[in-house]
Parts: structure tokens; sequence; C-alpha cells
């Protein structure tokens, strides 16, 4: 990697920055955050009064920016949720084969048509993919989570809870590049409507619970991830299923986000030896099978 690639990274960090977005260092060359994980966390520096996950490292800070991007040419992760974001993920159909599939960006833009609003100009980024990412601002106080389908086919969201990697960051898929608007536009009062969680009357488990499930979940997906890169050949499917099966109920429970299970499990299975497109088909039956019926969280004991 040479010295320009790594400036050219570290600015690109510092200008998200600039920009007011929490960031946080990936892996190089991947999507997943090179930022240790709970399982083996060392109790000390920022977590010396426990564990700190991405989304409550990710800085501003241009002192911790550079010291960071220092050390490795670390691709650029955005927390939207800290950074006051949601970002509209437009994916593209992940069967090739199919030349008149609509890709996200056309199904959002029908969306805004029958909402009588025309595309809204905002900050984008083309993505590794060929999708878009549309980036908005959202109101003060509003808090929104991850969404993938709530709006239409290929189209999710990213807000608590969620990332997406900045433009100036490559992948061996393509880079991530920005295509237009200087500042990310307010999100339309219309598209909040959509997004905004429903309120469910029933009391849900303790804050302890909840925390306790979540260690437990980011545990169970190091595992799993672990589990499926190093799958035998004849049996890396099927482990890869079983994988997504497990973690698919703690995405039905809301202790991970969907996309994060999907990256990391892809990921590994590319890592085995399984094709993008095998990953991407057995990840996506698995877990909406696995979501389904576990969607009832389990009462404590």
């Amino acid at each position: 990697m040479t010295h320009d690639v790594c400036s050219a990274l570290l600015n690109a960090a510092l200008d998200a920055a600039e920009r007011g977005w929490h960031v946080f260092p990936l892996r190089p060359g991947t999507k997943r955050p090179a930022l240790h994980g709970e399982a083996s966390c060392p109790g000390t520096g920022p977590c010396a009064s426990g564990h700190l996950k991405w989304e409550q490292r990710a800085t501003t800070d241009p002192d911790r920016i550079r010291a960071a991007w220092s050390r490795a040419p670390f691709n650029i992760g955005v927390a939207t949720g800290p950074s006051g974001l949601l970002v509209v993920d437009l994916d593209m159909p992940k069967d090739k084969s199919s030349s008149d599939a609509p890709d996200g960006a056309e199904t959002f833009r029908a969306l805004c048509e029958r909402a009588g609003h025309a595309v809204p100009a905002t900050y984008r980024t083309r993505t590794a993919s060929g999708g878009e990412h549309l980036y908005f601002t959202t109101p003060a106080g509003t808090r929104l989570t991850n969404t993938a389908g709530t709006i239409g086919e290929l189209v999710d969201t990213r807000a608590w809870g969620g990332y997406v990697v900045a433009a100036g960051s490559t992948t061996p898929a393509g880079s991530y590049e920005a295509l237009c608007g200087s500042e990310a536009a307010a999100l339309p009062g219309w598209l909040q409507s959509i997004l905004r969680p429903t309120l469910k009357p029933s009391q849900g488990p303790s804050v302890a619970v909840v925390g306790k499930s979540r260690r437990y979940a980011d545990v169970a997906l190091n595992d799993e991830a672990r589990n499926v890169a190093s799958a035998p050949s004849g049996a890396r499917n099927a482990v890869l299923l079983r994988a997504a099966r497990a973690l698919g109920r703690f995405v039905a429970w809301g202790d991970l986000p969907r996309h994060v299970v999907e990256e990391a499990l892809q990921e590994a299975g590319e890592a085995a030896g399984l094709s993008a497109a095998e990953c991407r088909s057995t990840l996506r039956s698995a877990l909406n099978w696995s979501i389904h019926h576990n969607h009832a969280r389990r009462q404590a004991a």
C-alpha cells in the first residue's frame, strides 16, 4: 500500500469529520470494523470503564483520526446515529442475470413520485457494488433505527445502530465515490413518517436483560463468522446456512442489525471459498426464515 493511498484515506476520514460525521476505522479493503470485539477487549484505554463498541468510539477528533489512520490504510466507517444522519442505501439487484429487475434507485424514484415529490437533492455517494447512498440529516431529538426493505425492495436505511462506508474507501468490488451534493439535506418529513418506529404497548425486557443479550449476540456473531470462514470444502454452504439461521434470531430480537450480520457472514463465506452470489442467496433466505420464526423475543427466566 503506497503512502499516497494512506494519505488519501486519512484525508477522506478528516473530510468526513469536518462535516460533523463520526468516523471509525474499517479493516483495510473491507467493510468490517477494525476495532476489537467485546470478547477480546483489553479493558484499557477507551474501554477502561467497560467495552466500547464502534458506534461509541466513532469520533470527529482530528488528532484521534490521525493517530488511528497512521497505523494502517483503514477504510472509513461513518457511524450514522452519532453523526445525526439517516442514509438511504439504494442497492443493486443480487441476480445479475435479470436485466429488467429494478434496482434500489428505481424503486426509490417510484416511491418519491407516488408521494408527489422529486428525488431529494442531497450529498450522495456511489457504492462499490454500483448502488448509491443518500445522506440526510435527522431532526434534533429524533432517534431513527436501521431498516431493511421497509421503504421498498433494495432500499434500506442506516441510522442508530448502523454505519456506512465513506467516500474514499476501496474494496475488491470497487470504490466508494462522492457523486454530488456538497452537504447532506434535511430528511424530508414524508420520508421520516415512513421510517418512524411504531411504539409497542407491551413492556419490553429490562435494561439489564437487553444488555446481557446484546453482549451474547456480539460473541455469537464473532463465533459464527469464524466457523463459516474455516468451514471445510463440501460443507461451506451448510455451515453458512446454519450460522445465518442461528444469528437471525438476534436480528429478530433487535440485538444485531441485519446488515451487520449479512456483511460479517458474506465476508466469512467468501473467505471460505463460496462465491459472492452463493453467499448472498443463502444469507437472504436463511435470515428471512430465521427472523420470521423468531419474531417474539424470548422471555427472561
